[in-house]
């Protein structure tokens, strides 16, 4: 039975859920296919536990981990509401097809008023963008006149 938990940063078994799973998904060439520096898999349960904004869903399948979804808390000006960026999303390949992401995504959003969830997914992972849009997830736009969001970053 799959069922799903807010992680609590400071619990070791969540902490080491979370990188363990983050790593596969940087194991693959969706995730960038590089594994997570040292510096970040001892660091990032701490990091993100500094920051009241970022949270994460971890799915769970008996004991073992199975889905992870990292989530940034941001606002929106224009609903003058909360709203949660979908940062990461990672269900291992033995678990795909079963609606784990689906059972993860909106848990902890609702509870904290947001008014959408934004995120970010490669043009080429069509399993992903099936799985998004079957969500209610849309490109975003105002007017047609201007064409859809474009995902831009520029590395510091």
């Amino acid at each position: 039975m799959i069922h799903s938990v807010i992680a609590d940063y400071r619990n070791p078994a969540h902490a080491e859920a979370l990188v363990s799973l983050l790593d596969t998904y940087a194991h693959d060439p969706a995730g960038g296919g590089m594994p997570l520096a040292d510096d970040v898999l001892s660091e990032l349960p701490r990091a993100l536990a500094a920051r009241p904004q970022a949270f994460s869903v971890l799915a769970f399948d008996g004991e073992k981990p199975v889905g992870l979804i990292n989530c940034i808390e941001g606002f929106s000006t224009f609903a003058c509401k909360p709203l949660v960026n979908v940062h990461d999303v990672v269900v291992l390949p033995s678990h795909r097809g079963q609606r784990v992401a689906q059972q993860m995504f909106a848990q902890e959003a609702r509870k904290r008023g947001a008014c959408k969830l934004t995120l970010e997914v490669l043009s080429g992972n069509a399993p992903a963008l099936r799985t998004y849009e079957r969500e209610g997830f849309i490109s975003y736009q105002l007017d047609p006149a201007f064409g859809h969001a474009v995902f831009l970053q520029k590395k510091l």
